[in-house]
C-alpha cells in the first residue's frame, strides 16, 4: 500500500484499521534492521510558538508533558540551544539551509518583492533553486525524506516547495499564516491540494494536527515495511500551540479556572505531547529504537508569556519577535538509546539551528556534503556525551527585520543585543543574569568591542531584507 493510499484510508475509512491488524499479525514480514547504528534513522519534531517554560522537564508546574519528560529522561535535555530566529520562516530557512539569518534566503515572513501569499499580499520569499537544505544531503545519503506539519518557504509554484528542496513526501501547509487556522478547506499533498470535506461549510471535522500525526505514523510503518534496508528522515513541525487557538476538546483542562485560549494553549500542549508518546511506542512496537535519533524543540519563543499561568518563558526575558533570550531560546531533547546519554542535562554546549544540517550530515555518515557556506557545525560530539569546548568559543547571530533591523550574538557566557543599525551594543552575562535585566556593557568594553568588529562582517547584503538606517 503506498503512503497517499494508505492515508486517505486512515482519514476516511475505518476499512484501514481492519487491514492493518491484518498486516501486524505474526506472519507479517518487516525489516527489523533498518540501519546500522552509523547511519540512523531521524526524526526532528518541532513544535510552533512552545515556550522555553511549556515542558515539565524545564520547569513546567500545570501542563502535563510525561511523554516528553520521558523523552528527556531517556536522553538528553539541553538548556543552551537556540533557534534561528524569533519568528517562524527564519527560523525554518535557518533550520533548513545551515546559514544563519544573516546569510540564509529567507530572513522573515515577508520580505521585499517576493511572490503573492494569502490573502494577495506579496513578500513571500521562497528558498531558491540552489539553496541546500538537510532534506537534500540526507537524500543524497540515500535516505526516504519526509515532512508533515507547516512548510513556511515556498509558495505554490516556486522554487521553495519541500519536493523539489529534498523531500519525496510532504504533507501540510506551504503558507505559514494559512496554517494559523487547525480546520482548512484543504492542506497540501505533494504538490497537490488535498481536499478536507468535513470542514466545508465552517463544519470543524478534520483537525490538522491529527492528520500530520497519522501520516507521520504511517510513513514510518511504511519505511519499516518496505523490502530494502533503507533509513529515513522524518522532519515533524507540528503546527501547535501556535494560535488560533482551536481544538477538538481542552481536556484535560475542562474544570480549570482558565481563559479558553489557556486551557486551549495546555490542551494543545498535552495533545502533541500525547502523539509523540505515539510515535515513541512505535518505534519499541516496530524494534527500530535503538537504531533512530529523535530531536525534539520549537521554533522560536513563546508567542504569550502566560505569566502567573503557565510562565512559558520561564525566568528567560522576551518572547517570540523578540531578541532577547524568551524570543530565541528553545527547549532542546535529543533520544537515541544506546548512544545519547540517558538522563543527562547538558548546560554546557552552546548550539541553534545552524547546527542541524551538519549535525544530521554527520550522524549520516555523509559530512563530506554539507555546504562550505554552512554557518553551522556538527554538534555530534556533543550529543554523544563528549565535550565541546569549541563550540563556546564562537560567535552565534542572529538578526530580525520584524521591529526594524535588530541583531544578537552569543559568544561563550556573553548575549548582545543591538535593537538598531546604530544603537548601542547591549550586553548581558548570562550565567549570573539569564533574565537579560543588568546590561553590563560600560564594564566590559572590550568585549562590546570584539563583538562589534564580528557584527560588521557576521552578515551578506539581502535585496529582500535591506538595512536602512
Amino acid at each position: 500500500m503506498s503512503i497517499g493510499l494508505g492515508f486517505l484510508y486512515r482519514c476516511f475509512s475505518p476499512l484501514y484499521l481492519f487491514l492493518f491488524a491484518i498486516c501486524i499479525q505474526p506472519n507479517c514480514v518487516w525489516s527489523t534492521e533498518a540501519e546500522s547504528a552509523e547511519r540512523p534513522n531521524i526524526i526532528y519534531i518541532m513544535a510552533d510558538d512552545l515556550g522555553y517554560g511549556d515542558l515539565g522537564c524545564y520547569g513546567q508546574q500545570v501542563i502535563a508533558t510525561s511523554f516528553l519528560d520521558q523523552l528527556a529522561q531517556e536522553g538528553m535535555r539541553f538548556t543552551q540551544a537556540y533557534a534561528g530566529s524569533p519568528v517562524c520562516a527564519p527560523s525554518r530557512s535557518v533550520l533548513m539551509t545551515g546559514q544563519h539569518t544573516g546569510h540564509t534566503t529567507v530572513r522573515g515572513n515577508f520580505g521585499k518583492g517576493g511572490v503573492e501569499g494569502l490573502g494577495g499580499g506579496e513578500g513571500r520569499v521562497p528558498l531558491k533553486a540552489d539553496d541546500v537544505t538537510v532534506a537534500e544531503v540526507l537524500q543524497q545519503a540515500g535516505y526516504t525524506t519526509a515532512m508533515t506539519g507547516k512548510w513556511g518557504l515556498g509558495e505554490p509554484g516556486t522554487t521553495g516547495l519541500p519536493n523539489v528542496q529534498g523531500f519525496d513526501q510532504w504533507f501540510g501547509y506551504l503558507n505559514q499564516r494559512r496554517a494559523h487556522g487547525y480546520y482548512p478547506e484543504f492542506v497540501w499533498r505533494n504538490q497537490n491540494k488535498f481536499p478536507l470535506p468535513g470542514n466545508r461549510d465552517d463544519k470543524q471535522q478534520q483537525y490538522t494536527h491529527d492528520l500530520f500525526a497519522n501520516f507521520a505514523l504511517e510513513f514510518i510503518r511504511e519505511s519499516v515495511y518496505a523490502d530494502h534496508q533503507q533509513p529515513f528522515f522524518l522532519y515533524l513541525p507540528f503546527t501547535i500551540p501556535h494560535a488560533a487557538y482551536e481544538i477538538p476538546s481542552v481536556s484535560p483542562y475542562e474544570g480549570r479556572d482558565w481563559t479558553h485560549d489557556q486551557k486551549v494553549h495546555a490542551a494543545m500542549v498535552t495533545r502533541m505531547d500525547r502523539d509523540i508518546g505515539r510515535i515513541l511506542t512505535l518505534l519499541r512496537e516496530l524494534r527500530i529504537d535503538q537504531q533512530t535519533v529523535v530531536f525534539f524543540c520549537s521554533d522560536n519563543g513563546a508567542a504569550r508569556r502566560w505569566e502567573g499561568v503557565f510562565d512559558s518563558s520561564g525566568e528567560l526575558r522576551g518572547k517570540k519577535r523578540s531578541m532577547y533570550e524568551g524570543g530565541i531560546r528553545t527547549p532542546m531533547l535529543v533520544r537515541w538509546p544506546g548512544h545519547v546519554p540517558t538522563g543527562r542535562v547538558d548546560e554546557q554546549t552552546t548550539w541553534y539551528f545552524a547546527d542541524v544540517l551538519p549535525t544530521l550530515a554527520e550522524l549520516a555518515g555523509v559530512s563530506d556534503l554539507v555546504p562550505d557556506a554552512v554557518d553551522g557545525h556538527s554538534v555530534v560530539p556533543a550529543l554523544l556525551g563528549q565535550s565541546q569546548p569549541e563550540l563556546r568559543d564562537r560567535f552565534l547571530y542572529w538578526e530580525f527585520f520584524g521591529r526594524g533591523f535588530q541583531q544578537a550574538v552569543r559568544w561563550g557566557d556573553w548575549k548582545a543585543v543591538r535593537t538598531g543599525p546604530t544603537d548601542p551594543i547591549e550586553l548581558y552575562h548570562l550565567p549570573s543574569d539569564p533574565g537579560e535585566q543588568s546590561d553590563v556593557a560600560e564594564q566590559h568594553l572590550d568585549i562590546v568591542e570584539q563583538i562589534g568588529d564580528y557584527l560588521k562582517t557576521a552578515r551578506s547584503a539581502s535585496p529582500h531584507w535591506p538595512v536602512e538606517d
